[in-house]
C-alpha cells in the first residue's frame, strides 16, 4: 500500500474513532458501525492502531465481542439504554417544544432500544477468563501448544 493511501485510511480510521466517541455521549450518533469503520481503516493500514483499539480498555472487548458475534454484555446494555433515554428524555422536556419533534426523538429512542434489545446478550465463559488471556489478537499458549501438537500428528 503507498505511503498516502495509508495516511488517508489512518486519518480515517481516526476520524471514525472520534465520531464513536461522541457517540457514547450522543444518543443520535451510533458509535458501533463507527467503531467497526475504524477498525476496518487500522486494519489496512496501520497494525499498531488496529490493536490499540481492539485492546483498548474503553471499547476494545465490546469491539471485540461485537465483531465475533458474541453481542453485547448485559451491563453495556443496561448503560446503553439508560443514557440514551436520559439524554433524550431530557431533551425532550426540557429543550425541544415542537410536538413532532419530540415525537421523532422519542420514535429514535425507542428504534434504538428495541435494537439492542434484539442483539445477542454476551455472557462471558468463565473458563476463558480463567486462562486469562493478555493479548486478545494473539492465541493463548496452551491454545498454541495443543495446535503445534495437532499439526504434529
Amino acid at each position: 500500500m503507498n505511503g498516502f493511501a495509508r495516511v488517508l485510511l489512518i486519518a480515517g480510521g481516526t476520524f471514525f474513532v472520534a465520531l464513536g466517541a461522541l457517540g457514547m455521549f450522543l444518543p443520535v450518533l451510533p458509535t458501533t458501525p463507527f467503531l467497526l469503520l475504524a477498525a476496518m481503516c487500522y486494519a489496512r493500514s496501520s497494525r499498531r492502531f488496529h490493536h490499540w483499539l481492539l485492546t483498548n480498555r474503553w471499547c476494545g472487548e465490546y469491539l471485540r465481542n461485537y465483531r465475533e458475534g458474541k453481542g453485547i454484555s448485559r451491563k453495556q446494555k443496561i448503560t446503553t439504554i439508560a443514557l440514551l433515554w436520559l439524554t433524550i428524555g431530557g431533551t425532550v422536556l426540557l429543550a425541544v417544544s415542537l410536538w413532532w419533534v419530540r415525537l421523532v426523538l422519542l420514535g429514535m429512542a425507542v428504534g434504538v432500544t428495541a435494537h439492542l434489545m434484539r442483539i445477542k446478550t454476551f455472557e462471558p465463559d468463565p473458563f476463558a477468563e480463567s486462562l486469562g488471556r493478555c493479548n486478545p489478537l494473539e492465541k493463548h499458549p496452551i491454545e498454541q501448544h495443543f495446535e503445534s501438537e495437532r499439526r504434529s500428528l
